[in-house]
């Protein structure tokens, strides 16, 4: 029986456990949510793709800058402001020298080509444990005592020949060369006393298909890209259709194409209506004009999701060394994180990156967020194009509740703008050809005005949606306020409904909301219809929910088992950002921001009472001395986690956590 003395939405803690009984300051992750990455280096016109519009006419200065404050305001929980500035080398060595390579600028090279001043003052390697070295008991890292290069020379003084580089352990080749912190796994020393890099071709060659990302843009893709001289041509045809349209109806005193797309698509004339199964012929009349002509619905890849494991898209944290992590623990279907459609044709390469993905993904896809077809149709012809054959879906988002997104149009408010979301569907099939197209929604913008069981029947029959996801809380709603699963069934019986009545064939359909235990997820697959619950802020706190979903059961991880986990994020954030200076305290930081999220574990042993509830508040409890750090609420002890893998962390950098409830030491969490 639970601990009565708790108050109700407490989580059920032993008596012998506790510190107080009152509950510990839990992060806001409604006002984290809306302080991201993305609100610092992006522009309200870089997510909206132009001024901010309320009610279809531009916003003045003042009111802009009223929203701004409003904004403001909400990001209580929130630090705002976060930077992160890249961490390098005190002297910075060419990279292609650093590779053993020439560079053609030679001596105007704004890098010194002086290799070995540049290995003077290169920090000493850093020691990379192996599973092996963990321990449950302090210091938990137990590296081996090994000195450094015995050679005086200040050149090799700083090489630690016993440490493994990731890169060089996973593709037998390390591309950042002398300028790698991990340098004694892959060199050896000269009869003439220089450094020579080491290549293991058989690996090279063994694992180039297993562990190279994929997904890159090449350098002149972007060019065009940037000097809007790629070539949209299915999008040019799709828009300037609709374009006609729109002038013909305004001209005929119609209504607006935009306002009801249900009454255009009974006309043969017009381009409304996604060309489903039933509508081949009609898909093949208005495609005439087109250069190429796009592919039928009914030619479209099917997804066959069902009772597959979904890691949802997730902003920041859900880059792809955790959706790896993920993958390991079991995570079948992987989402990149959102990205914005104008963005993507600015040529960023920040977003770019977004959509790399590792062979481990077998079902991976992106996620694109954007306001009207004329920024998210020509941006999804040009990933289709750009990632052809290494990308397995194109999801819209049509859920991100961040008022910096909603006011542009984007995310959620595409849920108010039925037509307008039935052209951007229609124009991203006919655009990525066989690629399919799904959708992330939320239940509706306001409390208590649920639209989706109207909005949802309405996606795969009339505007080709390959799938639906659909997160049980509207816009409104906070993360404190149960996910409605009630109404996600009502929707999933909606969608049935309709696709019984004309005889076509299933789609996938996801919930999403609150799951946090194997018992959970099983429970709504049996309850609710739905095919698969698609899990976001569960696998953020603890990844391997993968592992008991699968092996149905609660897993009672170990602290070891825990560093392990830590150890292998570290490793493929190694892997992905670089072993370079640079490289290392990226993968430091993202490493930080996934432990922000994972102390809120509670271990069973801990519990009276399973499973464990995503949104009960933990009170102060007392820990093994073995997961003292992991379950500490403060920021400074994640940095102490990350120097057991990653070297000690530089001087000059600091680790800013999102929650502000995180920025500070917390005695509460000690003990």
């Amino acid at each position: 029986m639970a601990n009565s003395t708790l108050p109700p939405g407490t989580a059920p803690i032993k008596p012998q456990f506790l510190l107080s009984l009152e509950p510990r300051a839990i992060p806001d992750d409604d006002a984290a949510e809306g302080s991201t990455s993305y609100t610092n280096t992006r522009s309200d016109a870089a997510i909206g793709g132009e001024d901010i519009e309320e009610g279809g006419r531009k916003l003045s200065g003042a009111q802009r800058k009223k929203y701004a404050k409003e904004d403001r305001k909400k990001q209580r929980g929130a630090n705002k402001g976060r930077r992160f500035q890249k961490v390098r080398d005190d002297l910075e060595l060419c990279f292609k020298v650093a590779s053993g390579r020439q560079c053609e600028f030679g001596s105007e090279c704004r890098f010194t080509h002086d290799v070995p001043a540049y290995l003077a003052a290169k920090p000493k390697d850093i020691r990379f444990p192996s599973s092996k070295d963990l321990s449950d008991s302090p210091p938990f890292v137990r590296l081996p005592d090994v000195e450094m290069s015995e050679s005086v020379d200040a050149i090799r003084s700083s090489l630690d020949l016993t440490t493994t580089c990731a890169l060089f352990e996973y593709t037998g080749e390390c591309k950042h060369g002398l300028k790698c912190r991990f340098l004694g796994s892959h060199v050896v020393t000269k009869e003439d006393g220089e450094l020579e890099l080491v290549v293991d071709e058989d690996k090279k060659a063994r694992v180039a298909a297993s562990e190279t990302e994929v997904n890159f843009i090449d350098a002149e893709s972007l060019r065009k890209i940037r000097t809007k001289k790629y070539p949209h041509p299915i999008s040019d045809a799709y828009l300037k259709e609709i374009q006609n349209n729109a002038n013909e109806e305004k001209k005929a005193d119609e209504p607006s194409p935009v306002a009801d797309i249900a009454a255009e698509s009974e006309s043969p004339a017009v381009i409304t209506s996604a060309p489903g199964p039933h509508q081949g012929d009609a898909a093949e009349r208005v495609q005439n004009d087109t250069p190429d002509v796009p592919l039928r619905f009914v030619e479209k890849k099917r997804l066959q999701w069902t009772g597959k494991t979904y890691l949802a898209p997730l902003t920041t944290v859900g880059n792809l060394p955790f959706r790896r992590l993920c993958v390991d623990y079991g995570a079948d279907i992987t989402c990149g994180e959102m990205g914005l459609a104008m963005s993507f044709l600015q040529g960023s390469k920040e977003e770019w990156s977004l959509v790399r993905r590792h062979p481990s993904e077998s079902i991976f896809g992106m996620q694109i967020a954007g306001s009207k077809p004329q920024l998210l149709v020509p941006a999804a012809e040009t990933i289709g194009r750009e990632c052809a054959g290494n990308l397995d879906f194109v999801d819209i988002n049509c859920g991100c509740p961040i008022d910096l997104v909603y006011k542009t149009g984007s995310g959620s408010a595409l849920l108010d703008a039925a037509g307008k979301l039935g052209k951007i569907i229609v124009g991203m099939n006919k655009a990525l050809g066989d690629i399919p197209v799904t959708v992330k929604l939320r239940t509706g913008v306001k409390d208590g005005k649920n639209t989706a069981h109207k909005l949802m029947p309405r996606l795969a029959p009339e505007w080709g949606a390959s799938a639906i996801t659909l997160h049980g809380r509207t816009r409104q709603q906070r993360y404190t306020k149960l996910a409605d699963w009630d109404y996600m069934k009502t929707c999933v019986e909606a969608v049935r409904a309709r696709e019984a009545e004309e005889d076509l064939p299933p789609v996938p359909i996801f919930g999403g909301g609150d799951c946090f235990s194997s018992e959970d997820y099983w429970y709504k697959m049996d309850q609710y219809g739905v095919d698969g619950v698609m899990i976001g802020r569960g696998a953020l706190i603890k990844p391997w929910i993968f592992t008991e979903i699968k092996e149905r059961r609660e897993w009672d991880i170990s602290s070891r088992e825990r560093l392990e986990l830590v150890r292998k994020y570290a490793e493929y954030g190694l892997n992905h950002f670089g072993s370079d200076t640079a490289g290392v305290n990226t993968t430091r930081r993202y490493l930080c921001e996934a432990l922000s999220f994972q102390y809120r574990y509670v271990p069973i042993g801990l519990l009276e009472q399973l499973p464990s509830r995503i949104n009960d508040r933990a009170p102060a409890f007392r820990v093994a001395m073995s997961w003292t750090l992991l379950a500490s609420a403060d920021s400074r002890d994640w940095v102490k986690i990350s120097e057991m893998f990653l070297g000690p962390a530089p001087e000059s950098w600091a680790f800013t956590p999102k929650h502000k409830s995180n920025a500070f030491g917390s005695e509460e969490s000690q003990g």
